[in-house]
């Protein structure tokens, strides 16, 4: 028997696995292809204080190296969001953990969408999206600067009562400086990484593929670069990690636990195949067996315990 249930603070999922922020939206979509109660929770699209529209189109492209993406974290705002997405996945997944994922233009906007978003019965964790522009600093990412990451880090464990988890972007020289600040800041774990930011050109007409120019890269070629990061933070905090970037098979999932990840988000995958999170569910037994695995656990005690530091 492999038993695939891990821990993260104050909850046990019955699996490692979901879905990254953006990949699954609110549910609702990717319910008509899987069961969401076979997830080990849900994580759902970033949120922000207002509806957005997102960039202009194309706002992906498939590029050499996976996909590039700039959307623009287009939704609806958290009151639709409250009113409407998550009361429709508590009624019909009353037990499937949610992590609802936040952003804002400023401090003040991630507070406010934090408080909301924790009011949420079904909301175990949230997960903070420092990705984003900030516009009181001249539109350079939250997540890039560590006395930022800290003070919003603070500010937002001091408003909710909920488990926080601060998302980490890998646009930095030294992840690990991020990292340790959100933890001075109060933060209850960390989602890494997020996209690394990339650019791509159309031949023919000599333009960018995307609208907006810029995107965030993703799929396969992220993996070892999100193991890299994962294993520098792991070495100097044991806080949880859920880990991201270029999981497409049961065996990449296993990676990621023995480089520190308490769990894992499943992204880019999702656009190839809708049912990328089960069936990767589904084929962890066999990897665990071929590995000498029985319990996921136990692995992610083992990795803490040879590289995490000491208590």
């Amino acid at each position: 028997m492999t038993d695939l249930s891990v821990q993260l603070p104050g909850i046990t999922l019955k699996n490692p696995i979901m879905p990254a922020s953006g990949t699954a939206a609110y549910g609702q979509a990717m319910a008509q292809k899987l069961d969401l109660g076979a997830l080990g929770a849900l994580v759902i699209k970033s949120t922000t204080l207002e509806p957005r529209q997102g960039n202009a189109w194309p706002t992906t492209a498939q590029t050499t190296g996976g996909w590039l993406n700039a959307v623009g974290l287009k939704n609806p705002g958290i009151e639709t969001v409250l009113n409407e997405k998550l009361p429709w996945l508590a009624a019909n997944y009353p037990d499937l953990p949610i992590i609802g994922s936040i952003a804002g233009a400023s401090e003040e906007d991630y507070v406010t969408v934090a408080q909301k978003m924790a009011s949420a019965p079904n909301v175990a964790f949230l997960e903070v999206n420092i990705s984003c522009p900030n516009v009181s600093q001249g539109g350079l990412a939250f997540g890039t600067d560590p006395a930022v990451v800290e003070r919003l880090t603070h500010k937002i464990k001091l408003a909710v009562n909920k488990p926080v988890l601060m998302k980490l972007t890998p646009n930095v020289t030294d992840v690990t400086v991020i990292a340790a600040a959100a933890e001075r800041g109060g933060a209850d774990g960390f989602t890494m990484i997020n996209t690394l930011t990339g650019l791509s050109f159309d031949l023919k007409t000599r333009q960018p593929l995307l609208a907006h120019g810029t995107g965030g890269l993703s799929g396969t070629a992220l993996h070892p670069v999100a193991i890299r990061m994962i294993r520098q933070v792991r070495r100097q905090s044991r806080l949880p990690i859920i880990g991201v970037g270029g999981n497409f098979t049961a065996e990449d999932v296993l990676e990621m636990l023995i480089a520190g990840a308490n769990a894992v988000q499943i992204g880019a995958a999702n656009y190839g195949c809708p049912t990328a999170c089960t069936d990767i569910i589904a084929a962890l037994p066999a990897a665990m067996t071929k590995y000498g695995i029985t319990s996921l656990q136990e692995l992610v005690d083992e990795t803490l315990a040879t590289v995490g530091p000491k208590q």
